[in-house]
Formats: structure tokens, C-alpha cells, sequence
């Protein structure tokens, strides 16, 4: 407290009661795979497979190449940025020498090395990332002969899946492997190996114009790619409106075909087991057409709610850093609560949560009971919260039947 010693008036600012926490970006897209050419000038990473951060298309082709036969990374990157995405990390796997001649690779090649921050391990300094996916391992398991190797498929998909949940605050982007029908979608779904909430996974591939198709060259007019990287974006695009909005019923922008046309019947034995469908609807264009994660728990079946539960548990990480080492007793107790409620109430407004009153969407409990004594010794501040997010209508029911008229018996 200051002293004065002569009469007069004093000015002193003070620490309000609470302060803003300011919500994390819900939209940051990372990519495992390869490209033409490794970044150039860095002697640190002369390979280029260490994330670096692209915000738009012209950027990944000065950087990385562009398009080049052998690599389906710069595609989804461009449907990315194409469906409205628009910060991507580009982790690139080194497929080829100083010669152009392709190396020989494995899944470990994808999977990569914290350590020396290459592959989906590599992932995890780049903090801000809320979405990852890995388009080339179609280009890693697919054989001489055309095949897929399932065991590949499965040991990265699964190295994917293992990254998210270990670091809880991003979400996979899955694709099924190419040329299945519904039923041997639905038995490779079956045999999968993982039952994540922090991975969502979507069927069939998609078609689009291949770039690099000439009228010199004899280069397919359209090509078949995983649609990881078209979803990405779309995923952006919907955050627009609020990360608790299902991305869904949203048009695949670059999306000409895809390489299976699902029914609604086949649909029927995909949704429950969390495969999310992709479907062409005549004249309202090529839609996915479901929003769940893999996992069976049914609280977090919906990919909105987890995405949401990531957001909030992400900017509340950052947004109460200033309550370590505060005195900890009831005044402090009380601008937590106060820095939590607004920000929730902010969310509420915004339609994040259900109800007609902020009660009915969440609470924030920060007291003594909460904190006990026993809790203050040991140096541990405890806010309690509850939020009940807004769900998706996946099924739309509307009921009909004849109506006599007003009067009739």
C-alpha cells in the first residue's frame, strides 16, 4: 500500500475483479505427407520435415512445389484452402533422394519421431493444431498391384488416433481405404482397431480434376483422392458459424464425383458405427451427410460437442493462467468464477448451449466447497463446471396424417 505524506488527490490502478478469457482459433489444420521439393534456405531442416506453418495455397506451392505426380498432399491442401480453411502446418516425409529417386517407406516414415519433430509425432510442438490428417497414406499402402496394405492402413490410422488422445485438444480426420463398398466399409470399420472420440471418419473417397492433366500428357482428366483435406476445410468453413455447429450438410467445394454412390439403406449400416458419409444429392451438390466421432460412448457421439469441449477446455487453459500463485482464498474464488461465467455466458448467447436461461446451459462452482481446506494446504485451486452442449438433429421426424377440418365429428 502506498504512503502518503502531503494532502491532495492520488490516482491508483488497481486489478479488476476478473479478466476476459480470450477463445483459442478452433481451426488449424495440420498435414502428414509428401510434396515436390522440401522448403528451401533453412540448414537446420534441408529436407523440409519439420511443421511449418502455410496460411494459403500460393504460399504451400512456393514453399513445397505445388502438385506433382506421386503425392496427394498438395490436393488435399488445396481443397483445404478451397473449403475455406485457412492456417495448415505442412509436415513433410522425405519420399525421394536429391536424385528424384523414391525411398523406400513404412509406416514408421508417417508415424515419425517427436524428438526430431518428423511425421504425425512431430505434431506435437505445434500447440494451436485442432485438426490433423494424414492424405498420402494412400500414396504409402498402396501396392504394385493396386491393393491397399491393410496392415499399413491400420498402423497409422491407429499412430493418428493415439496422437490425438494424447494430446486432447485436436481431432483426427480419417479416410477409409479406397474401393469398398458400404458392407466391406462397415467390416473393415469392424476390424479397425480403435474407438476414439478424438477421431472422425468418412466415406467414400472423392473425386476431382486432376491439375496436372495436359493436352500434351496422357494424364487422367479426374482422379480419385481421400477426402481429408476437402473436409478440413469444410470443418473451417463451418467454425465460422461456431465450432458447436455439426460440420455437415455442407457442399464439398472441388468435389466432381465420388467413387461410390451410397443410398440411404447403405447409409443405415454405416452411421451407427460412426462412419460419416459422404453423398451426392442431385442438383444440391456433393454433401457429407453425417457429423459423429468413432467413439461408442454416446456422450460423445456428436464431432460439434467434442470440438466444443476442446474450445472451451483450450481457452480456459489460457484464459486463467493469472490464478497461479494469487492468494488463495474466497476473493480469489470469486474472480475465477466471475472470469468463468462471462466467458461461458458469452457462448450461451452465441448458441453454443441448450436452455432458455444461462442456468439451463451450464454452471460454474467456485467455493469452499470446492476447495476445503485440506485442498488450500496442498496449493490446489478447484473450479467445477458444467455444460450442456447443443446436439445436432440428425433425424428430422415430421409427422403427417389427414385432417377432416375445424367442426368435423
Amino acid at each position: 500500500m502506498a504512503v502518503y505524506q502531503a494532502p491532495g488527490v492520488y490516482v491508483e490502478e488497481v486489478e479488476g475483479g476478473s479478466r476476459p478469457i480470450q477463445g483459442v482459433a478452433t481451426a488449424v489444420a495440420a498435414f502428414v505427407g509428401f510434396t515436390a521439393k522440401a522448403p528451401e534456405g533453412n540448414p537446420d531442416d534441408p529436407t523440409g520435415v519439420r511443421p511449418t506453418l502455410v496460411t494459403n495455397w500460393s504460399q504451400f506451392e512456393r514453399l513445397y512445389g505445388g502438385f506433382v505426380e506421386g503425392a496427394v498432399m498438395p490436393h488435399a491442401v488445396y481443397g483445404y484452402f478451397a473449403n475455406g480453411g485457412g492456417r495448415a502446418y505442412i509436415v513433410r516425409v522425405a519420399h525421394t533422394d536429391a536424385d528424384g529417386n523414391k525411398l523406400p517407406l513404412g509406416a514408421d516414415d508417417l508415424v515419425g519421431n517427436e524428438a526430431l519433430r518428423t511425421g504425425i509425432a512431430g505434431l506435437a510442438v505445434a500447440e494451436d493444431v485442432t485438426m490433423v490428417a494424414v492424405p498420402d497414406l494412400i500414396t504409402l499402402a498402396r501396392k504394385d498391384d493396386g491393393s491397399i496394405d491393410q496392415d499399413t492402413w491400420k498402423a497409422v490410422q491407429i499412430a493418428l488416433v493415439g496422437h490425438c488422445e494424447s494430446q486432447k485438444d485436436r481431432m483426427a480426420i480419417l479416410d477409409a481405404p479406397p474401393g469398398m463398398n458400404p458392407q466391406q466399409c462397415l467390416e473393415w470399420r469392424t476390424a479397425s482397431g480403435f474407438d476414439s472420440m478424438f477421431a472422425a471418419l468418412y466415406y467414400p473417397n472423392i473425386r476431382i480434376s486432376n491439375p496436372l492433366a495436359k493436352p500434351n500428357n496422357d494424364l487422367p482428366k479426374v482422379i480419385t483422392i481421400p477426402p481429408s483435406g476437402h473436409l478440413a476445410g469444410l470443418w473451417a468453413r463451418t467454425d465460422a458459424v461456431g465450432v458447436w455447429k455439426a460440420p455437415a450438410n455442407e457442399v464439398v467445394r472441388g468435389a466432381l464425383d465420388l467413387e461410390y454412390q451410397m443410398t440411404t439403406g447403405e447409409q443405415e449400416i454405416l452411421n451407427p458405427v460412426g462412419i460419416n458419409a459422404i453423398r451426392s444429392f442431385g442438383v444440391r451438390g456433393i454433401r457429407v451427410w453425417g457429423a459423429r466421432t468413432t467413439s461408442s460412448d454416446p456422450l460423445w457421439r456428436y464431432l460439434n460437442v467434442r470440438r466444443l469441449f476442446n474450445f472451451i477446455e483450450d481457452s480456459l487453459l489460457g484464459g486463467t493462467q493469472w490464478v497461479v500463485f494469487e492468494p488463495n482464498d474466497a476473493n480469489l474464488w470469486a474472480r475465477a468464477r466471475r472470469t468463468v461465467n462471462g466467458f461461458l455466458l458469452g457462448l450461451w448467447r452465441q448458441g453454443a448451449m441448450v436452455g432458455a436461461t444461462p442456468d439451463a446451459g451450464f454452471y460454474v462452482k467456485c467455493d469452499a466447497e470446492t476447495n476445503p481446506r485440506e485442498s488450500v494446504d496442498e496449493g490446489r485451486v478447484t473450479i467445477e463446471i458444467g455444460v450442456a452442449p447443443v446436439k445436432p438433429a440428425e433425424f428430422v421426424v415430421i409427422r403427417i396424417a389427414q385432417w377432416a377440418g375445424p367442426g368435423a365429428e
